[in-house]
């Protein structure tokens, strides 16, 4: 059964994936099937969802999962790439000044990318819980706070990654589950907050 999380950020992925059709193609063939049992499950014409299905396999959304013989013929299989599929933001971006400043400033760029990491992150652990009935232990921790200027921001940056390194090294073991605790650190969007 397909798994996990892919990102779309491609435009080809894109127009692939944006026809209801092909969404429930995708759905169907969590497990590996055929073209031919996807349209018997979705009440399609074979023909249509044989044209859905090479348009994602093309995109590589849909993956070759072998064959299987059906009297005298042999049918291909496909299996979903993913279990869940996320649009990344960059994929509306063009190659423009967004591009460029990323490759410009590296610690914008490791926001960007924390995000997009987090956001996959979160969406594999709600199918855990939604699909297999997993309890996900997690914390989320949110606060606003003013700095008085950017030595104040520093200082408290500093003085954070201080007090961190100290609770890693005192609660870390060498085996167990693994956990990622992160720190992101942006001017706020809103002035409300």
């Amino acid at each position: 059964m397909a798994t996990g999380t892919a990102l779309i950020d491609t435009t080809d992925q894109l127009v692939a994936i944006t026809h209801p059709t092909r969404l429930r193609i995708l759905d169907e063939l969590r497990t590996p099937g055929t073209a031919a049992g996807a349209a018997r499950s979705l009440g399609e014409p074979r023909q249509l969802i044989n044209h859905h299905v090479r348009a994602l396999a093309k995109v590589g959304l849909l993956r070759s999962a072998g064959e299987r013989r059906n009297g005298n013929f042999v049918e291909q299989l496909y299996e979903s790439t993913a279990g869940t599929f996320i649009l990344s933001p960059r994929i509306t971006w063009g190659e423009g000044e967004r591009v460029r400043t990323l490759a410009e400033q590296l610690s914008l760029r490791h926001l960007v990318e924390f995000g997009e990491r987090l956001q996959r992150d979160a969406i594999t652990l709600l199918d855990r819980a939604a699909f297999d009935g997993d309890e996900i232990p997690s914390a989320t921790v949110e606060a606003t706070v003013r700095f008085a200027d950017a030595a104040a921001r520093s200082a408290f940056l500093d003085e954070y990654l201080h007090v961190t390194a100290e609770l890693v090294e005192k609660h870390a073991a060498n085996d167990g589950d693994a956990y990622i605790v992160g720190l992101v650190v942006h001017p706020s969007d809103s002035e409300s907050t």
